[in-house]
């Protein structure tokens, strides 16, 4: 167990196995209860805070630069941060960046999102690495007034992600349509305007630079809730269908999501690509299983190896369960693997354009060696439009 510091502490990180981290809080005040993971990437806290992906968890930085750069608008993933809290090395310094229009925590605080500061995020990230992704209690009060045994006790309450389908929480309530491409230097986020390609994006917790890049690769998108049916799928008449991030454990979404997927590959030969929990009902969709990893992959600098052509590209991640690469039915290749732990991260039907990832080429944050994947998708779409 952690000693408080001699100024009395403001906050407290508690874990289910009794283990106590205090600091300073800031943000929100109150209590939230969480899985906790560590994220290795050096920027993007904005994206991840607001990532659809990190909903029922909360983020330690492992990088302790952390509010440094500010907020903005056009940063954030989805309208509202997703993620239940923060946990940082350094109190948030004032940002200091022309884009920066809000400070961190004053964002926190105005979204409702409690976080702490101060805390030794290496040994913290050493335990759940050995121990795996721990249930923890957040606490923070100004006054420094915490019932330790009522925060453990609410950590080892929390019913953890595996069974839960939290894409119905974080998915659009509506359908909509898509247009804005990527953000570039000078005039920032463009228009797609003379689109090729129309897109239905199945959102599970859809990331917006995901959308983005569908749009930047050609592509008319119209997004639809998780629950979508094949049949409303297939009423756009769509050239391709792409199935989204999200969050939760995938066979628990897969209930409803796995049987839509299935009929579109029955009913019609267009071509389909997942990314993240996409990759994974896809995999569950074609016959394997899904399993829960320890602590999971977390950042922006994961080496990822393409098995058929040896390339390895740098990505991001951002996972805590993955496909079982042993249960791929005959007839699904994998194409991509982790070399951190040889874990699944790609897969494709052998003979039908259908491929999905495990790793995030949108690199919202992180680097863009994968972006080849949307034009990949765009291109079979081209070529089932001429066959």
């Amino acid at each position: 167990m952690t000693h408080p510091a001699a100024s009395k502490p403001t906050a407290c990180l508690a874990l289910a196995d009794g283990s106590l981290f205090y600091g300073t809080g800031f943000g929100a005040t109150g209590q939230t209860v969480a899985e906790l993971c560590f994220n290795t990437a050096m920027t993007g806290y904005q994206e991840i805070m607001t990532d659809p992906s990190y909903a029922g968890q909360i983020v330690t930085f492992t990088f302790p630069h952390i509010g440094n750069v500010g907020i903005n608008p056009d940063d954030d993933e989805t309208a509202s941060p997703v993620a239940s809290g923060m946990v940082v090395k350094w109190d948030p310094t004032a940002s200091s960046n022309w884009r920066a229009a809000e400070e961190l925590k004053i964002w926190l605080e105005r979204r409702g999102r409690i976080a702490i500061g101060g805390v030794d995020t290496r040994r913290l990230t050493r335990a759940i690495r050995q121990q795996g992704a721990p249930h923890v209690a957040l606490a923070h009060d100004p006054d420094g007034n915490f019932d330790v045994a009522e925060l453990v006790a609410k950590a080892r309450g929390f019913a953890g992600l595996e069974g839960m389908d939290l894409a119905k929480d974080v998915t659009c309530a509506q359908s909509y349509r898509w247009d804005e491409m990527r953000w570039a230097w000078p005039d920032g986020y463009g228009r797609q305007e003379s689109p090729r390609h129309k897109v239905v994006a199945v959102d599970y917790g859809a990331k917006r630079n995901i959308l983005r890049c569908l749009a930047s690769a050609g592509c008319d998108v119209i997004v639809l809730p998780a629950t979508a049916t094949a049949d409303e799928v297939l009423a756009h008449e769509p050239d391709g269908v792409f199935l989204s991030n999200g969050p939760g454990d995938p066979a628990a979404t897969g209930v409803y999501a796995v049987p839509m997927i299935r009929e579109v590959l029955n009913r019609t030969d267009i071509p389909v690509f997942g990314i993240c929990l996409g990759h994974q009902m896809l995999a569950l969709a074609l016959g394997a299983r899904t399993i829960k990893m320890n602590h999971g992959h977390h950042g922006a600098n994961h080496p990822v190896k393409d098995m058929e052509t040896g390339k390895v590209e740098i990505t991001s991640m951002n996972h805590g369960f993955a496909v079982d690469a042993q249960t791929l039915p005959e007839g699904v290749i994998e194409t991509h693997c982790s070399l951190f732990d040889g874990s699944n991260c790609g897969i494709r039907m052998a003979d039908r354009p259908v491929y999905s990832v495990q790793h995030h080429p949108e690199a919202s944050p992180g680097p863009q060696d994968s972006f080849y994947l949307f034009e990949r998708f765009a291109e079979a779409m081209a070529a089932r439009a001429t066959a």
